[in-house]
């Protein structure tokens, strides 16, 4: 090692300071390099960064409408949804009074129809009852008559006789049944 200085020294080069050749040719190639990568590769990354950029903000300015549509649309749903839940309440009070009302023609309509079947059943059992009373009159009236004749021994054949005799006694039977119904 003490041979190259020695030899560097001989030759006069100082190996502290550096050739001018060679700073001019390093300097030159950086220019150039520099140069390119100015004019071509620079505005090439600008260019990406710029596109980037435009996508990223027309990307949040689409998320922000998207977001403000979908919110629009969610209130819209949710008014929608109070709306038909009012209806819905709405209708089902009127199905009720609705109801209310069917069911309270309904028992006043079964109340009347009840009142002519009763009103209907009370005549037919009065006419009943009368004919059976006529009925029981005219055979208890042949009954007495012919009881009393076979207790009198003689034939009770006058129709009017019989008829006056058997009211008579029916008239009695009549009065004294009242009679023990008030008491």
């Amino acid at each position: 090692m003490n041979e190259a200085l020695i030899l560097a020294a001989e030759e006069g080069a100082n190996p502290l300071i550096p050739n001018v050749w060679e700073i001019l040719v390093t300097l030159l190639g950086f220019a150039v390099l520099m140069f390119i990568v100015v004019k071509f590769v620079v505005p090439m990354f600008e260019k990406t960064f710029a596109e980037r950029t435009e996508a990223i903000e027309g990307g949040l300015a689409k998320a922000e409408a998207a977001q403000a549509e979908a919110s629009a649309a969610l209130d819209e749903y949710k008014q929608q949804l109070i709306d038909a839940r009012t209806e819905a309440n709405r209708i089902r009070e009127e199905a009720r009074s609705e109801g209310a009302q069917i069911l309270a023609d309904l028992k006043a309509k079964a109340a009347s129809e009840s009142a002519r079947i009763l009103e209907q059943s009370q005549v037919t059992i009065e006419a009943e009852r009368q004919a059976a009373v006529v009925a029981l009159r005219s055979e208890v009236g042949a009954l007495a008559t012919e009881l009393a004749g076979k207790i009198v021994g003689e034939s009770l054949a006058d129709d009017a006789r019989s008829a006056r005799v058997v009211d008579r006694f029916l008239d009695e039977l009549e009065t004294s049944q009242n009679a023990g119904a008030v008491q």
